[in-house]
């Protein structure tokens, strides 16, 4: 209680009207633009074309992309499988979420399923799909991720 406490001032870094302020040569560094390795589905400025769907404003190419995936899986899709592997009857999901690669071709497939030969039926399908355009943004080709649910009702 009785040492002496050193008071420290403080000094403003204010300055008021009259103060004439000098700055030096402002030197304007690039930094590159930030290269975007993989970019979700939802948010690429030109998505990947399936075969097929060429033509068009780019939201009917994405329009068009869902609606060639979905008419791909439908038609490959095992789906007797679920009703053979002894589920519960009603509405089953598999998630799948895969890559389109900067080359167009479909990578790194990763399925979620309700039993392991759902899991891998839905892997299968999706290792079918053919090459495509890739996805590119700002003008670059990039790697587009995208996510699939698989939804089937097992009687």
């Amino acid at each position: 209680d009785e040492k002496e406490v050193e008071e420290t001032v403080i000094e403003t870094t204010e300055t008021d009207e009259d103060e004439e302020v000098i700055v030096e040569e402002i030197v304007e560094i690039d930094e590159g633009e930030e290269i975007v390795e993989d970019v979700p589905f939802a948010i690429i400025e030109d998505v990947p074309v399936f075969p097929g769907c060429e033509k068009g404003s780019k939201a009917e190419k994405k329009a068009c992309f869902s609606k060639k995936i979905s008419k791909h899986i439908n038609r490959k899709f095992n789906s007797g499988l679920a009703s053979d592997l002894g589920l519960s009857s009603g509405k089953k999901r598999i998630f799948v979420m895969f890559k389109i690669d900067k080359t167009g071709t479909v990578t790194e497939i990763r399925a979620r399923a309700p039993h392991p030969r759902l899991q891998k039926e839905a892997e299968r399908v999706v290792k079918t799909l053919p090459k495509m355009i890739p996805g590119k943004q700002r003008g670059r080709a990039v790697s587009v991720r995208y996510s699939l649910p698989i939804a089937f009702l097992v009687e």
